[in-house]
């Protein structure tokens, strides 16, 4: 069986060096009643959205927590339908066109900073991972994805107050060109330091804060400024406004003049 590329696996679990053996694992869910899917581990994690779709983008498996977030009651209400048929649009639709992404090319989405939209109206700030699932054959046949909730950070705890001035400074000059050598120096700390303590207080790189800074600074003008694309994208520190467009569609699923005229007015 040809090996998976990185970030992808195939739907028969496979397991090299210590622990349970290939064998145990075998026996182990032969004997099961219904076959380990971890739902209901997901189910436990209030913070944490968990699917499976299968080769038309239709969800098969969901944990509660996505249930919520989607504004429904039961699972059921979820098992086969696609994205944009419980996503109000155009959201559904750039959900839908980025799992077909996944489908067709085979290449996993990891640590994706994404800005979701629910039905009840609220946002919320994920770190998302999407990765195709493959058949013995090496097709891919589906894919599986986790959304993890960002939590806000501990502004009290003595490892925020360690970077606190350069934290600052990025929420201030986030329109600049910012290094992670100057941020660091900011905060009297080494790159490799200051990269772990802001792991640890926000669960994002150092890039991810400046860039999440600057995509809600960039949301922030286009819903309640009448200022052009091309000049928010300078005051949010990109160069150009192409690249500035192809930020924020990462982030949000939408173009910034889509965005706009959906949620122009929007608290």
């Amino acid at each position: 069986m040809a090996s998976c590329p990185p970030g992808q696996f195939r739907l028969k679990f496979r397991h090299k060096g210590a622990g349970m053996s290939n064998q145990q694992m075998k026996d182990l869910f032969a004997e099961l009643a219904e076959p380990f899917t971890g739902e209901v581990v997901f189910d436990l994690l209030t913070d944490l959205v968990f699917f499976v779709k299968n080769r038309n983008c239709e969800y098969v498996i969901v944990n509660q927590t996505l249930v919520y977030r989607c504004g429904r009651q039961k699972k059921s209400d979820l098992i086969d339908r696609r994205a944009d048929e419980l996503f109000p649009a155009p959201l559904g639709v750039s959900y839908r066109e980025q799992d077909e992404s996944v489908m067709r090319s085979g290449a996993a989405i990891l640590n994706q900073l994404e800005l979701h939209f629910y039905p009840n109206g609220g946002r919320g700030w994920c770190l998302t991972n999407k990765l195709p699932l493959r058949d013995r054959r090496g097709r891919v046949v589906g894919l599986a994805g986790i959304s993890r909730d960002l939590q806000a950070a501990r502004e009290r705890s003595e490892d925020y107050a360690a970077v606190a001035a350069a934290v600052g400074f990025i929420q201030k000059n986030f329109g600049e060109s910012l290094r992670v050598a100057g941020l660091a120096a900011r905060a009297g700390l080494s790159p490799y330091q200051f990269e772990q303590r802001l792991r640890k207080i926000f669960g994002l790189t150092v890039g991810q804060l400046i860039q999440k800074t600057r995509m809600e600074a960039a949301e922030r003008k286009l819903r309640e400024t009448g200022d052009s694309i091309a000049s928010i994208a300078v005051a949010c520190g990109y160069s150009d406004q192409s690249a500035f467009t192809r930020q924020f569609r990462q982030t949000t699923g939408l173009s910034p003049s889509i965005y706009r005229s959906t949620y122009e007015g929007r608290v």
